[in-house]
């Protein structure tokens, strides 16, 4: 276990793998939890200089935990179709490479402001139009209607509805390369600028068993489950 007086955050790992995150009321006699992560982690890389650790998962999700910030912070980045292979970080242009089992290649901007995801709130019914969800029995039964599936927003982490989360949309600075499940009041939040993506992909066209990225001349070389090695001149995107 590790615990963060300041921000009464408690990290708790288990032999099985699976890491859970609870934040301690004021009074420490209630833990509410955050956020588990179980997934099996594939890649790990290190950022001495400010102290981030970023760990790549079977998951297809890499995530950057702020070891150096001792806040207890974990950001997340989604941009993969497959288990992830490889994690490499360029220094001098503070860009991340990351290598999925698809072939994927992805080239993540970490000179932006990340945020964290919200976490996800527990509701009986809609949070924005306040339509029982179907375990409600009670509401169910006061306003004589059926139960609806509960969906969550990725921006503002609401429990809503499906009609009231019709919308989609890329969140890049949340990490979510990919278009996600939003409320449609923060899918009109969004701007064209906050949907602009910190992030460029490629394919290697091979299924990607191992990597190794030579930070000097900017080289990266993949092996594939064909047999084959393919070294990749990266300056054209880490500069």
């Amino acid at each position: 276990m590790s615990f963060n007086p300041e921000t009464r955050r408690l990290s708790v790992g288990l032999d099985n793998g699976t890491i859970s995150e609870f934040i301690l009321a004021e009074d420490y006699n209630k833990m509410n939890p955050t956020r588990t992560y179980s997934a099996g982690v594939t890649a790990l890389c290190w950022d001495p200089v400010q102290r981030l650790l970023f760990s790549g998962s079977s998951d297809h999700s890499i995530i950057i935990w702020d070891i150096g910030g001792r806040k207890g912070t974990a950001l997340e980045l989604q941009g993969h179709h497959d288990k992830i292979q490889s994690i490499s970080y360029a220094h001098h242009s503070r860009q991340l490479i990351s290598c999925s089992a698809d072939g994927g290649i992805v080239v993540w901007n970490m000179d932006v402001e990340r945020q964290e995801t919200p976490e996800w709130l527990d509701s009986d019914s809609c949070q924005k139009c306040d339509q029982p969800f179907f375990w409600n029995f009670k509401q169910m039964w006061d306003c004589k209607k059926i139960g609806l599936r509960q969906h969550h927003c990725r921006k503002c982490g609401k429990a809503v509805c499906g009609k009231c989360s019709s919308k989609r949309s890329t969140i890049p600075l949340l990490g979510f390369e990919f278009e996600v499940r939003v409320c449609d009041s923060c899918y009109e939040s969004i701007t064209d600028e906050q949907r602009a993506p910190t992030a460029t992909f490629h394919n290697s066209k091979h299924n990607i068993a191992h990597v190794h990225f030579d930070p000097t001349r900017i080289w990266l070389l993949t092996s594939g489950t064909d047999k084959v090695i393919k070294l990749w001149d990266m300056t054209p995107v880490v500069s």
